[in-house]
């Protein structure tokens, strides 16, 4: 009983700890080495949950000139487009960062003409990428895991994770009519 109770109490504590996907950079942080090559397990097509529950799609294209070319599409939780994200993962100073831009469905950006969101890699491994606030990571067999930290109104941070199978995957899964 006590170590059932125990274990309760540890896996209590722990849960906050799990759910945190997202890593930052401390100031000064030097990025480590990494080339395209590494993240060549993200390329293709990926469906599932996003914001509110809503669907969502993201695809990444093999990579050109070391460089990789992702799109990530968010529905509104009504139906219809809420965003799309253009992004860049590419090699920058021997390691990698993933660069991008949002859009609304009117294709009206979020920022500036020159501006992007910069993610800088904070460590790889065979089936993560830890950028700095910014994770991508396996999630099972055909899972792909993406987490986000944004700060919302004021200077709470919030964490967003969405879940993510392959197309293929998600298709077979699906009963048919």
């Amino acid at each position: 009983m006590l170590r059932h109770s125990l274990f309760l109490l540890i896996a209590t504590l722990a849960a906050p700890l799990a759910a945190q996907e997202t890593r930052v950079a401390e100031d000064g942080h030097v990025p480590p080495p990494a080339t395209i090559d590494e993240a060549a397990w993200l390329i293709g097509d990926w469906v599932g949950t996003g914001i509110e529950g809503a669907p969502t799609a993201e695809t990444w294209l093999p990579p050109t000139g070391g460089t990789m070319v992702g799109l990530f599409a968010q529905e509104s939780p009504k139906g219809g487009l809420m965003f799309t994200e253009h992004m860049y993962l590419l090699e920058e100073e021997g390691s990698l960062a993933l660069k991008l831009k949002h859009f609304n469905a009117d294709l009206t950006g979020w920022e500036e003409k020159d501006d992007m969101v910069r993610f800088p890699l904070i460590s790889i491994e065979p089936c993560a990428a830890y950028f700095s606030a910014l994770t991508y990571r396996c999630d099972g067999e055909n899972g792909l895991l993406v987490a986000v930290r944004m700060k919302s109104e004021g200077d709470e941070v919030e964490e967003l994770v969405f879940r993510l199978a392959r197309r293929e995957q998600a298709a077979r899964a699906e009963p048919t009519p």
